[in-house]
């Protein structure tokens, strides 16, 4: 299957230092240097818009922007580009966030992904008001996507849940294509409902034995439940016309890492419930900066500052395509992609690496594939009879 790149959306502040914040821990001071305002935001889309990435995701949670209102301000300013929103289910009610998506899809042109978020850390959840545990949110998602699902459908749900009720609904009008799916969790549960509701399965960027380990382990179970579901994988990204530049490029931002900050973050993500999170930190051991190459071309040093993803892929363009072929061998079609600045690193990647891809058959510009004549197939009887029927 050919490779499919997303870009990210800092919704958090943007700098030419890391900008941290995620999973309990407050977005850092540098996220002020290029606030995310709708203009910058709008300039970065339209750059990964331009270089051939397929979408760009939105962060949600306390540290940042709402990711809906943001994303839907952005589209008006691009033509093509998805965007992938997460969002977390225990915080609005199923039939709303179908709704929305519905609304979403036919402002845009259906140009809505969804990445669903059930949320790894209590202190967060209950400033929100949820106070259910982590296995239980989970549960809880299964049910929200269990009726979500059937109202994109066009089904009317009646559901007496654990967690969630709803008696009649359904919508109006379904959305128009059905948005996918994006998921992630490292967790047991995470793993039983992904399997059940995911379209593409998430993954942070670890090294390649441990995503190939998590990969089957989810294969198995969709596998149990009668489905097959694609793969992603979510890395910042340093590329460069050579390796030189780009482990200069890392150390720079290395050096900006103040001690202090590095042990504040650490020792809140110390603290997270998220298995995820408990797998970032051991890439790094807990705030080390010794060792931080912990497999050819994958850099943990973003990990020292920031929650959640925490891994770079760190080289010439020649090198971070083959990393990428690498992950691809493993089953891994989805690239989320970051990069501070995100405007700047959005080039570099695009026009450093995608070429590279495209050349060996890996990758096609998504404008290139709309331009794609298509054959010419001989009407139908129906359509013949009946070209207006609805």
């Amino acid at each position: 299957m050919p490779l499919t790149f997303h870009w990210f959306l800092p919704t958090n502040g943007d700098s030419r230092h890391v900008v941290g914040g995620g999973h309990g821990t407050p977005a850092t001071a540098s996220g002020r240097d290029r606030p995310p305002s709708v203009a910058y935001l709008s300039q970065i889309a339209r750059a990964a818009e331009e270089v051939g990435f397929a979408g760009a995701l939105t962060p949600t949670g306390a540290w940042c922007e709402d990711a809906w209102l943001t994303t839907a301000m952005v589209s008006q300013h691009t033509e093509r580009l998805k965007f992938l929103v997460a969002f977390r289910p225990g915080l609005i009610s199923p039939t709303l966030a179908a709704q929305m998506a519905s609304t979403f899809q036919r402002q845009t042109g259906g140009r809505l992904l969804l990445n669903v978020v059930t949320g790894g850390e209590n202190q967060e959840q209950r400033a929100f008001g949820d106070f259910l545990d982590k296995d239980s949110r989970y549960r809880r998602t299964g049910e929200f996507l269990h009726v979500v699902r059937e109202l994109w459908q066009g089904g009317t749900v009646d559901l007496h849940g654990e967690h969630l009720r709803v008696q009649g609904a359904e919508l109006s009008r379904v959305p128009d294509p059905v948005p996918q799916v994006y998921f992630g969790g490292s967790s047991p549960i995470a793993g039983e409902i992904a399997a059940r509701h995911a379209d593409v399965y998430l993954t942070w960027g670890e090294p390649p034995p441990q995503v190939a380990e998590k990969l089957d382990r989810i294969r198995s179970l969709a596998a149990a439940e009668g489905r097959t579901l694609r793969f992603g994988i979510r890395l910042h990204v340093i590329t460069r016309d050579t390796a030189e530049q780009a482990w200069a490029e890392a150390n720079r931002l290395l050096d900006g890492f103040d001690p202090e900050t590095v042990a504040s973050v650490q020792a809140g993500l110390a603290r997270s419930e998220s298995e995820g999170q408990r797998r970032m930190l051991a890439l790094h051991g807990g705030g080390s900066r010794e060792r931080l190459e912990i497999h050819p071309n994958l850099w943990a040093g973003i990990g020292l500052v920031r929650g959640g993803a925490g891994t770079a892929l760190v080289g010439s363009h020649d090198e971070v395509a083959e990393r990428i072929k690498e992950y691809q061998a493993l089953g891994i079609d989805e690239f989320i992609l970051s990069g501070y600045p995100h405007l700047e690193e959005a080039y570099w990647f695009g026009e450093g690496v995608l070429p590279r891809l495209a050349a060996q058959g890996l990758w096609q510009h998504p404008a290139d594939k709309e331009a794609a004549p298509t054959a010419l197939t001989p009407p139908t009887e129906s359509a013949v009879l009946a070209p207006f029927a609805s």
